[in-house]
């Protein structure tokens, strides 16, 4: 018997969010999408996931490497200056997000292994893409 309120509550047809519109409607409204071509996409995330990954593995092994210097009487690390340092990796990785982004190539050709005469070019069209006015429906 205790199964059957949770059927009930299944069977809103749509978790209680109202009627929905038919899926032609909207279809007829969906405007054409631009997208990211795969290869471009693959990039980034090669990129992102270095440039973010290695500060971010840095900022956790400061607090392991930290703990096991100061618990086995190496050094007297003040618990400040390890926060301070884990939290500039971190804020090195988030830096990494933007740079990982902006600096993958847009052309078919992989370019440069740093990227950085990409950063430019790619800053500039994302400032041309948001002051570019939308286009008429």
């Amino acid at each position: 018997m205790a199964g059957k309120g949770n059927n009930r509550a299944r069977s809103g047809g749509g978790g209680g969010l109202g009627p929905q519109p038919p899926a032609s409607l909207n279809r007829a409204k969906a405007k054409p999408q631009q997208t990211i071509p795969d290869y471009v996409a693959n990039r980034m995330a090669r990129r992102v996931a270095i440039a973010t990954g290695i500060p971010s593995v840095l900022g956790m092994s400061t607090f392991v490497a930290s703990y096991l210097l100061v618990s086995k009487g190496v050094m007297d690390i003040p618990p400040g200056v390890t926060l301070v340092t884990s939290g500039g990796f971190f804020l090195l990785g988030l830096v990494g997000l933007s740079y990982g982004v902006l600096s993958a190539s847009w052309e078919p050709g992989a370019g440069s292994l740093l990227g950085f005469e990409q950063i430019g070019l790619n800053i500039s069209r994302l400032r041309s893409s948001i002051k570019r006015p939308p286009a008429a429906s």
